[in-house]
């Protein structure tokens, strides 16, 4: 098994240089994510890299975004950044509530950017691994349909998929009223297989319960039956990005 992954980077590594691009700065484990993302096939991981590379030259040209790019997206305090799950993940909690579909959709998407980006950094210890994960948490409660973006929904999904690879641990979504549930048919459509299996709508206490064990009490807030309070993204504090992403 060893082997063969050692074989199939180099060969990955070849046909991102064939492509006229460089994994110089990316260590084996970033990598992987790529290849594992694209069922260990060398070239094809080599072309999502590639496409990769260009994307944040184009989205993210500076290594990060910054707060004052998204001031629409912020104001709302709607997405919040709770420490790390039991297994070392960072918590990502959404509160669809409080979200309107953008009318600027380019801030939207620099604003899904910025998102993921300071959750991963909030799991570095120094500089990026390369493998780290995220937990999401979706909360749908008191929605209406005002608040309905499936638009934005597939737009973050797709981000995840194309260009943050086997960065998704698991995906919790909480309160989805019934109205939603053909809104949620309609974007999952547009979901890779690995995407939709790492995503649990909780219904049940059961799955309640598998929420609150591997996110784990102190994390998750009160109103989800743990005991930690909300902290709203813009509250936390994490390295500046261009010194711990490559």
């Amino acid at each position: 098994m060893e082997k063969n992954r050692e074989i199939a980077l180099t060969q990955m590594r070849k046909s991102v240089e064939k492509l006229g691009s460089s994994t110089e700065k990316y260590g084996d484990l970033t990598l992987m994510r790529f290849l594992i993302a694209r069922s260990i096939d060398p070239e094809k991981s080599a072309k999502m890299f590639v496409q990769w590379q260009k994307w944040r030259a184009t989205m993210v040209p500076n290594g990060f975004i910054s707060e004052s790019e998204i001031p629409d997206e912020l104001l709302p305090r709607k997405s919040f950044l709770q420490g790390l799950s039991n297994d070392g993940f960072p918590v990502l909690l959404f509160k669809a509530c409080e979200h309107f579909p953008s009318k600027d959709q380019l801030q939207f998407k620099k604003f899904v950017v910025h998102l993921l980006d300071k959750t991963l950094a909030s799991s570095f210890r120094g500089r990026e691994i390369g493998n780290e994960k995220l937990i999401g948490v979706l909360d749908l409660q008191k929605i209406t349909y005002k608040n309905i973006d499936a638009r934005g929904l597939i737009t973050g999904f797709q981000f995840l998929q194309a260009y943050y690879p086997e960065r998704l641990a698991k995906c919790y979504i909480l309160h989805m009223p019934r109205f939603f549930v053909s809104v949620w048919r309609m974007v999952s459509r547009f979901l890779e297989k690995a995407t939709l299996e790492k995503i649990v709508i909780v219904t049940n206490e059961e799955e309640k319960k598998d929420l609150m064990r591997e996110i784990g009490e102190e994390v998750l807030p009160e109103e989800y039956g743990g005991r930690a309070k909300l902290i709203a993204l813009p509250d936390v504090t994490v390295p500046h990005l261009t010194d711990v992403f490559p």
